[in-house]
């Protein structure tokens, strides 16, 4: 397993962007780069983790894990895929019920391959931007704590990699309407992890993942791109089947 914590120096010659939750969506990914400019040379693409499971392309995962411009915290679909590893009955829960059917498909010596990229992302990730200083983890921190802390008990505590891969409990307040504490330490923390029709900021929380696989199911459904540098401009790029018109043969 590599480093806990990754964090990026200022990109001096190009953008940042944060990506919400894939699974699988390359090619919608690739479009969305296309539409924004995107310069492999210059610009770099962030990821809130899921890159897998459930859309159609997970397995050009490795491809973009490859590339010097992509960087990616682990979420919990990659945790399920490590993870099945040693546990036969998680193994069996994730290809039948969790979207990892693709892994069936998959050569063992590129299953290999996998883990080991998998293994060495880390949970979270700062970058030096313009505005401030952006985190990025796919789920969330423990709300008593402050981006410093939280970091320091990364490297040392399971619990809180749990947390950052899985929680719901803030995003959950959020959708209650009820207030919610800021993250001390950063001017952003964008994570994905919770589906939701548009992406919204909280306090000094960007929650990016709309849902971008599951076009037959919200109708809403875009991927969310969120420019972090130089400045925040969010930009959405939609995945849901474009209705028909009525009486259309």
């Amino acid at each position: 397993m590599g480093s806990a914590f990754k964090r990026l120096e200022r990109n001096t010659g190009g953008r940042d962007f944060v990506v919400g939750d894939l699974h699988g969506m390359f090619s919608t990914l690739e479009g969305a780069m296309d539409q924004l400019g995107f310069d492999r040379d210059r610009d770099r693409m962030i990821s809130v983790g899921d890159l897998i499971d459930r859309g159609p392309e997970s397995h050009r995962a490795l491809e973009f894990l490859e590339q010097p411009w992509f960087f990616a915290v682990q979420g919990n679909h990659e945790r399920l895929l490590l993870e099945s590893e040693i546990d036969r009955d998680l193994a069996s829960s994730w290809v039948t019920l969790n979207g990892g059917e693709w892994w069936m498909d998959v050569d063992p010596i590129t299953q290999d391959r996998f883990r080991r990229r998998l293994r060495a992302l880390p949970f979270a990730l700062e970058a030096d931007t313009e505005p401030g200083q952006v985190g990025v983890v796919h789920a969330d921190i423990p709300p008593q704590l402050s981006w410093v802390d939280f970091l320091e008990q990364l490297e040392r505590d399971q619990r809180v990699r749990e947390y950052a891969t899985w929680s719901r409990k803030r995003i959950g307040r959020v959708l209650k309407d009820e207030a919610i504490p800021p993250i001390e330490g950063l001017a952003l923390l964008v994570v994905g992890h919770t589906p939701i029709e548009e992406a919204m900021r909280r306090e000094n929380i960007y929650y990016l993942d709309t849902g971008a696989a599951y076009g037959k199911q919200m109708p809403h459904a875009k991927l969310s791109i969120l420019q972090i540098h130089p400045q925040w401009v969010l930009n959405s790029f939609p995945t849901a089947p474009k209705p028909t018109a009525q009486g259309s043969p």
